[in-house]
């Protein structure tokens, strides 16, 4: 008999065991009979068990990060209707997810690794994935160039990012490149990963909530320097993965 987050996947109630675990740990899994809850991952069901999974917000895209992305659209009005989007560090395609739902004609996505991307979009037409590319050269990459000819553009609508492991500082000159005058960047801002290794902990948690302004300011900093003008900041709804704090922010080319 199959574990009960298995038997989620099995019956297409879960898209992955992982995701199965937390409806289980959320009490939104129970048996169709009698309404029983099931709390056990790891508990043995027949196959052909019926079961009940009540609605959670956070299934609502492939990954959490698209309430993240949606929590600034639904604040600021973004309009995202026929927008050519361009998702930097698409990785499973939680940005991705919900600039689609809220719209958008097309998005390309652009991630350094491989094989993340949830397998709905990647079988969607309306997303191009471009894997194995370095963010840093992006503007001046080929395979993005070729992207936006065959969307007929010659830069994205809207830039939207959720990157790791490196500073959007890093980042934001090739966004600035692409974007046409009145072009619109939403990106999650992860203070751990602008302030480096000193700016955390041992759990890599950012150690000094002091420090958020610094990252504001720095990120301010950079994007006023390109012309990206920064009209919104705000704390993401939802901590990080890891347990750190987020923020959101909106900036658009002058």
């Amino acid at each position: 008999m199959p574990r009960l987050d298995q038997l989620l996947v099995l019956q297409d109630l879960a898209r992955s065991r992982t995701r199965a675990q937390r409806l289980i740990r959320h009490g939104r899994v129970r048996l169709a009979e009698d309404g029983t809850p099931l709390r056990k991952p790891g508990e043995k069901l027949p196959d052909d068990t019926r079961l009940i999974v009540e609605e959670d917000p956070e299934e609502r895209y492939v990954s959490r990060a698209g309430l993240k992305l949606e929590a600034l659209i639904e604040a600021l009005g973004v309009r995202l209707a026929n927008q050519l989007v361009l998702d930097v560090g698409q990785s499973t395609g939680g940005f991705t997810d919900c600039a689609l739902r809220h719209g958008a004609a097309h998005v390309i996505g652009v991630d350094v690794g491989h094989d993340q991307l949830a397998p709905s979009l990647r079988d969607d037409p309306r997303v191009t994935c471009l894997e194995g590319l370095n963010a840093r050269t992006m503007a001046s990459e080929p395979r993005l160039q070729a992207a936006l000819a065959a969307q007929a553009a010659a830069g994205p609508d809207l830039v939207v990012m959720d990157v790791s492991f490196i500073s959007q500082t890093l980042i934001l000159a090739e966004i600035a490149v692409l974007l046409s005058a009145g072009g619109e960047l939403i990106s999650l801002v992860k203070p751990q990963f602008e302030l480096g290794p000193g700016g955390v902990n041992a759990r890599g948690l950012v150690s000094d909530p002091a420090r958020y302004a610094e990252v504001e300011a720095r990120v301010r900093e950079r994007c006023q320097g390109l012309d990206l003008e920064v009209v919104h900041w705000q704390q993401s709804p939802l901590l990080g993965g890891d347990g750190n704090r987020e923020f959101l922010l909106h900036a658009v080319k002058r």
